[in-house]
Formats: C-alpha cells, structure tokens, sequence
C-alpha cells in the first residue's frame, strides 16, 4: 500500500518527499540498476499525490543522475547514479577511518575564528575558566557532492600550531598530532536532528531534513580535551558500519565491537 504525503511535514512539499522516498530506494538497492519505476499515474495513486508532483520528483531525480527516462522504455534506474557515492566509516576502527575519510573527500572551510565556546563545549573539554578555543565550521564533500557539515572546537593553546588554510587542507587529527598533542581516547554519541536552514543550504537538502547527529569529544593522554565536534551527516551519502564478535561472559555469549589491529 502506498502512502499518503503531508505538504506540511518536515521534509518539505509533497514532490520533495516523493523524491526522498524514491532516492533512498535507489541508494539503499531496493530499486536496482535497470529497474522500471512505475508511470506517473500510478506513482500518483500509489502515493496518493498529484501527476504535477510525480513529475516533479521524477525531474530531480533525472538531474540527480539516478534515473533516466527513455521514450518508448519508460523510467530506468542508472546503472552507476551519478553522486550516489556513499562514504562509509567504521566505528570500532575510529582514527584510520578518519584518515582514509579525509584522503577520499575535500573539504570547504565556511567559518574560521577564535573566542570562547558554550558552556556545554567547554564542559565537555575540561577547560579551565575563560579558555579560549579555535572554532571552525566546515563541509566535507566526495566528488563535489556535500555530505557532511562539521562544527569543531579546539583549545587555542593547541589550535596556534596551524593556520586557516592547513585546516582547510589537512585532517584535523594529524594537525594535532603534528602540535605534539598525544590521542588517547573519545567519548562519541549518534542520534538524529532535522537541518536548519544554515546547514540544509549547505548540504544541498530541504529545511527540517532528517540528518545523523554525532558528538566527539577526544582526549590526550593526560586526560584533556583535544576537541569537540558536533558532526552532521546526510543519510543518503553517509552511514556508519560496526564490526562485531560473539564473547564468553559471566551472563553468557554478547555481542560486542571488533577491537582493531590499528594503534
């Protein structure tokens, strides 16, 4: 049964819906390459729309690069959609992931400046009172496309060691570990927030979009915070993997991450 869209829901009009619905479908393998979708008509009774708003999802489907539409064929899934590229990163093996995340995307710096965080950052840190720290807001994109935007604080007393232009072309861990600053361990939360308008203009998605939420906070080996990040990923062009392995307890066999054979 198909279902009905709500013009006033968070994911924007109607015909931006329809086109959400349709890509993760085609992103998430449930509509394979060479796939036939369903003519306007019965899209439109299916999900309980108008042809104008089938129409429209269709059209930015197309100049996504994830269907075409053929005369006398009908509307195909590509074989290879175009943007489609899903960066993944695995949570139990965090810093090479990371690593190898910023060697296979660019970066674009929006924001670059100095002054003192909130008081849940700096909280978070173990800052001492009026610390300042380095704020920097930047999108990380893979083959032009954005798929994250990223909200990171730094103490300043370590932030000095490099400048705009090095963030803007450098990972952030190896920018701290070049400053001497020794990674000991993080403390990380995922959840999920709908985009502001700020951040929606940035990734390329509709005002209240549904995107992933994670929380980092890293620390030296003397226990001090390194860094803060408030990361927002689009769930279309980002997901996270955890490797996991059954283990002998005193309550039995659990599940739990995969330790990593990387330092």
């Amino acid at each position: 049964m198909g279902q009905s869209l709500h013009t006033n829901g968070p994911g924007g009009t109607k015909s931006h819906q329809l086109f959400l619905l349709l890509k993760d479908a085609i992103i998430n393998g449930r509509m394979a390459a060479g796939h036939k979708i369903p003519g306007e008509l019965k899209l439109a009774d299916e999900h309980r729309v108008s042809r104008v708003t089938v129409r429209r999802a269709l059209e930015a489907l197309t100049k996504e690069g994830l269907i075409s539409r053929k005369p006398g064929v009908g509307t195909i899934v590509c074989e290879r959609p175009v943007g489609a590229t899903i960066m993944t990163a695995s949570v139990s093996n965090l810093l090479p992931n990371i690593i190898k995340l910023g060697e296979n995307s660019r970066v674009q710096l929006l924001e670059f400046n100095y002054g003192y965080p909130p008081d849940g950052v700096s909280e978070r840190l173990r800052l001492q009172p009026n610390e300042r720290v380095q704020r920097s807001v930047r999108v990380r994109l893979a083959e032009d496309k954005p798929f994250s935007y990223l909200t990171t604080y730094v103490p300043e007393r370590i932030a000095i060691s490099y400048n705009e232009s090095e963030l803007a072309t450098t990972p952030l861990f190896a920018l701290l570990e070049r400053s001497g600053v020794h990674l000991d361990h993080a403390t990380q939360s995922i959840s999920a927030v709908l985009a502001t308008k700020d951040v929606a203009d940035a990734l390329d998605v509709a005002v209240g979009s549904a995107l992933i939420s994670l929380t980092r906070v890293v620390f030296d080996s003397d226990g001090k915070g390194v860094e803060h990040l408030h990361a927002l990923y689009r769930p279309d062009r980002y997901r996270m993997e955890i490797d996991l392995c059954r283990t002998d307890g005193e309550d039995g066999r659990y599940w739990q991450p995969l330790a990593s054979d990387k330092d």
